[in-house]
C-alpha cells in the first residue's frame, strides 16, 4: 500500500511537471511545425523516461543499470532546475502583464505574448542547461577534504588533537561504484585519522548488488577503528545483510551503544577504565524501522561516566534535540547534503534544525556534513561534496 501511494505521487508530480514544461516551452511559444511536434515528442519522452527507468532498474542486469541511470538522473536534476527557472520566468511574465495594465496599455496582444513567451522560455531553458552542466561538474569533481576544528570544554589534554574523519551519504549505487569508493578510501587513509566515522546512507542497493562496489572499505585504516551508524537509506537496502557485510569488512556498527576512545589504545568496549579519553556513541537512524531497529540514545549513554565528554554519531541533525537534553558534547551528522541542489536547502530547513556546517544547540555542538557522494541526480549546485576531518581541541 505504501509503495503504491509513493508511486502514485511520483507519477503525478512527474506528469504535472512535464505538462508545465510543455505548456510554457511548446504551447505558449507557438512553435511552428515540425518543431512543435518534435518538442512535444521530446517532452513526452523525458516524462516517460523517469518511471520507465524505475521499472527497468529492477529487472535489467546490474551491468545495464549504470548506463541507464546516468541520463535519467541527470535529467531529474535538470528538471528541478528548469522548474525553478521557469517559475522565475513566470514572475517576470506576470510583472510584464501587470505593468502593461498599470500603464493603460491593456493586455498584451498575441504577437507580443508569443515574443515574450519565446524570450522567457529560451532564457529559462538556457539557464537551466548551463546550471545543470556546471552542477554535474561539481558533483563529479575531485573529492574535497574539509578541515574543521571543534573545541570541547571537557576534552582531556591527552585527547586534544584527536582527528575524526567523517564520511556520510556516500550513496554507492547505480552511478557511484567501486572506483568512487576506492578514491574515498585512498584519500581517507592519506589523512592518517585516529577515528573514521561513517554516519549513514552508505548504500542505495542490496548487498548482492553492491558488494563489489563496497569492497574497498575493508582497507580503511584508523588508529582507533572505523565506526558506522545507519542512515534512512540502509533501511531501504536491506539493513540486516548490510550490518553483516560491514562487520565482515572490519567496520564496527554502533547500534545504540558506545565505545571508549582512549589516547593510548584502540577503541575499547563499555566498562573499560577511563584513561583521559572520550566516549564515542552511535545510534540508529531517526526513522529506523523493522527488526528491532530504533534510535535509543538513553541506552547508548546508560552507565557512562558523566565527567567524560561524549561524541555522538547520528545520521539526522534533528537527533540533536535529544542529544542536547542528555548532555552530549558533539554530534556528527549528515543526511541533508546541504540541500545538494540550490535552492532545495530552504526546504530542508523545514525538517532539519541544521543543514550544514558547525552549529550549537544549548551546550551541544553539531557538525553537519554536506555529504561525500550525492543522492539521485549527479548534480550539486551551491554545495560541495566533502570528506571531513574534525580535529578535537
Amino acid at each position: 500500500m505504501r509503495i503504491a501511494v509513493f508511486l502514485a505521487v511520483v507519477l503525478s508530480v512527474t506528469l504535472g511537471l512535464h505538462y508545465f514544461f510543455w505548456a510554457r516551452l511548446v504551447r505558449d511559444t507557438a512553435l511552428p511545425a515540425p518543431y512543435r511536434q518534435w518538442a512535444t515528442a521530446l517532452v513526452v519522452s523525458l516524462g516517460v523516461s523517469l518511471p520507465l527507468a524505475m521499472f527497468l532498474g529492477r529487472v535489467l542486469p546490474p551491468a545495464w543499470r549504470g548506463p541507464l541511470a546516468w541520463p535519467v538522473f541527470v535529467w531529474m536534476g535538470v528538471m528541478f532546475l528548469l522548474f525553478v527557472t521557469l517559475l522565475g520566468a513566470e514572475l517576470v511574465r506576470l510583472g510584464l502583464s501587470g505593468w502593461a495594465r498599470l500603464t493603460g496599455e491593456g493586455p498584451l496582444d498575441p504577437a507580443r505574448r508569443t515574443f515574450f513567451a519565446r524570450l522567457l522560455g529560451g532564457a529559462a531553458g538556457a539557464t537551466a542547461g548551463t546550471l545543470g552542466a556546471y552542477s554535474v561538474y561539481q558533483a563529479i569533481a575531485a573529492l574535497h577534504v574539509r578541515e574543521v576544528e571543534v573545541k570541547l570544554d571537557r576534552l582531556p589534554e591527552a585527547s586534544r588533537g584527536t582527528t575524526i574523519v567523517q564520511l556520510t551519504d556516500v550513496h554507492l549505487g547505480a552511478t557511484l561504484g567501486r572506483a568512487f569508493c576506492q578514491a574515498i578510501v585512498d584519500k581517507v587513509n592519506a589523512l592518517a585519522p585516529d577515528v573514521v566515522a561513517i554516519t549513514g546512507d552508505l548504500v542505495d542497493g542490496t548487498v548482492e548488488q553492491l558488494r563489489e562496489a563496497a569492497a574497498p572499505l575493508a582497507r580503511l585504516r584508523a588508529r582507533h577503528g572505523v565506526y558506522f551508524v545507519t542512515g534512512n537509506h540502509e533501511y531501504y537496502s536491506g539493513v540486516g545483510p548490510w550490518m553483516e557485510e560491514l562487520a565482515r569488512l572490519g567496520i564496527r556498527v554502533l547500534r545504540n551503544e558506545r565505545v571508549a576512545i582512549e589516547p593510548h589504545g584502540p577503541g575499547a568496549s563499555e566498562g573499560s577504565p577511563p584513561q583521559g579519553g572520550f566516549d564515542l556513541a552511535g545510534v540508529d537512524d531517526y526513522t529506523a524501522f523493522g527488526d528491532g531497529h530504533r534510535a535509543d540514545l538513553p541506552r547508548a549513554l546508560a552507565g557512562r561516566d558523566p565527567a567524560r565528554p561524549v561524541v555522538l554519531l547520528a545520521h539526522q541533525p534533528r537527533q540533536v534535540r535529544e542529544a542536547a537534553a542528555l548532555g552530549v558534547d558533539l554530534q556528527i551528522s549528515g543526511h541533508t547534503h546541504a540541500g545538494q541542489i540550490w535552492p532545495f536547502k530552504y526546504l530542508v530547513r523545514l525538517v532539519q534544525p541544521f543543514v550544514a556546517g558547525l552549529g550549537r544547540l544549548h551546550h551541544t555542538q553539531i557538525y553537519v556534513s554536506a555529504g561525500t557522494g550525492y543522492w539521485g541526480p549527479p548534480l550539486r549546485l551551491g554545495t560541495q561534496a566533502e570528506i571531513t576531518r574534525i580535529t578535537l581541541a
